[in-house]
């Protein structure tokens, strides 16, 4: 077994650098938004800011461990993890690299995450796990099954293999916060949150509360996440077409007052500004997280499952 894991590791190693991007199978879609591979040696050291963003993040790594430097939740000592489970969150977690990594991400639902995860979002709230902790043995039976994988085209049939066989999908977080989720994704987090709480019927109190434990942020900070979130993607697609796009027509377009609160919004959930992110993720290493934390191409989320 370990014999067979080395080769394949051995091969893929004398390839170009890869970055792929795949839909999960047609019945995970209201699970998993996608998986994005990855494989990257011989580059410069570098660390990546990993952004609050609409999913729930699993990482499985190839080879070398995933190292995160700072979690969103600064209780949280830094770590190595070979498999790694994070909730949404408000704050940027720092993920370095010493010149080599690879692995797959899955980009996951929060409404999918008791079928998958067997928890419900809000037991992840702001928090990285090491996969066994919320997988078991699973964590490590898919790390496995993905190291004996041939290429990516198999890796990616192994996940859907493996989650097909594993998610038990369920209807226990209410249809109101589904319906709620759904219609702020769709919105781009342009919604209000007694705007939701008027459709759902319920109070607002009654909604912050059911929302937070399926979703693992209360509807404001949600829809801050998602606005953040599609900013963010819009400038990111337009710096790399080499399109024109100033932070003052990003910020019309993604709900925010003005320049000014967008600006402001990326220095309290990406730590920086949004000028200094382009250029951290443009510089050399910056293709491999354009790629692992891309979305659709037009700034939108491509499941509102």
């Amino acid at each position: 077994m370990a014999a067979r894991t080395r080769r394949t590791a051995d091969a893929d190693e004398r390839d170009e650098s890869r970055f792929l991007h795949r839909r999960p199978a047609p019945a995970l879609r209201p699970l998993v938004a996608w998986y994005s591979g990855y494989r990257e040696a011989g580059v410069p050291p570098a660390t990546h800011r990993g952004l609050p963003s609409p999913y729930l993040t699993m990482i499985v790594t190839l080879d070398d461990p995933l190292v995160v430097a700072a979690h969103p939740d600064p209780r949280t000592p830094p770590g190595s993890y070979d498999t790694l489970v994070g909730g949404l969150h408000t704050s940027p977690a720092l993920i370095t690299h010493d010149g080599r990594q690879s692995g797959v991400q899955l980009a996951l639902t929060p409404l999918g995450a008791r079928a998958v995860l067997g928890l419900p979002a809000g037991e992840l709230s702001g928090l990285d796990l090491d996969g066994a902790e919320v997988l078991g043995r699973l964590a490590g039976e898919l790390r496995e099954r993905l190291l004996e994988a041939s290429g990516w085209d198999e890796r990616f049939a192994v996940l859907d293999a493996v989650l097909s066989r594993h998610a038990r999908p369920t209807r226990a977080h209410p249809a109101e916060v589904a319906r709620a989720w759904r219609r702020m994704l769709a919105a781009g987090g342009q919604v209000t949150v007694s705007g939701l709480a008027r459709d759902a019927g319920w109070s607002t109190r009654h909604l912050n509360g059911r929302f937070r434990e399926e979703i693992g942020l209360s509807p404001k900070e949600a829809a801050r996440v998602v606005r953040f979130d599609r900013a963010r993607r819009l400038l990111q697609s337009a710096a790399a077409s080499g399109r024109r796009l100033t932070l003052a027509d990003a910020a019309a377009e993604c709900g925010f007052y003005d320049q000014a609160h967008l600006a402001r919004e990326f220095g309290a959930l990406a730590g920086c500004s949004p000028s200094r992110w382009l250029s951290e993720e443009g510089g050399h290493g910056g293709e491999l997280f354009r790629n692992v934390q891309a979305g659709a191409g037009d700034g939108s989320p491509d499941s509102v499952a």
